[in-house]
């Protein structure tokens, strides 16, 4: 049985979660999220509180135990409070902006480069070299801000990209500073 797959779910108050067989529909205050479950896995609903159970004791179904814990988790904070992600653009010229529901990036290329919204995510440009993204499954924000951050990755001498806000970049020594030893 899993460490993380044996803790309840609390489930706040204008939170509905339902089953229906293998399938547990999540619906809150943001919208609505839905995950399959594996069927060797039995989950119980008591007053405000989710319980996952695996069938038998093996390593696989384990860790299948606290990955749909974990899964269900994240789906009942994203329905209610939602998931961002805050990335930092670094550079000369380097800059964002929305137009429309999209973003335009300026990232030293010869034309800006417009990065379409998804419709399940939205963008939040507080300032021009900060983005924030923010969605209610955790899985799409996170994937989204790495397609953001994939358009010019930072570098290690300058430091110049998009990178996240939390993110440290291990910055390299020039060739100019690497001869003078």
């Amino acid at each position: 049985m899993s460490r993380v797959g044996k803790k309840p779910i609390n489930i706040p108050d204008g939170v509905e979660v339902n089953l229906e067989g293998n399938k547990v529909t999540v619906k809150g205050k943001l919208g609505q999220l839905s995950q399959v479950v594996d069927k060797n896995i039995k989950i119980k609903i008591e007053e405000n509180i989710l319980m996952l159970n695996p069938v038998s004791d093996t390593k696989v179904l384990g860790a299948k135990h606290g990955l749909y814990r974990n899964l269900l988790s994240n789906m009942i904070t994203g329905v209610s409070n939602g998931f961002d992600r805050t990335l930092k653009i670094v550079g000369v010229g380097y800059r964002a902006s929305k137009k429309g529901e999209d973003l335009e990036i300026l990232a030293g290329f010869s034309n800006p480069v417009i990065f379409k919204n998804p419709g399940d995510i939205s963008f939040d440009v507080p300032d021009n070299t900060t983005i924030v993204v923010k969605g209610i499954d955790k899985q799409r924000v996170g994937q989204i801000s790495s397609e953001i951050r994939r358009i010019r990755k930072p570098e290690p001498y300058k430091g110049k990209g998009i990178k996240f806000a939390d993110e440290v970049i291990r910055r390299k020594v020039g060739k100019a500073a690497a001869s003078a030893k």
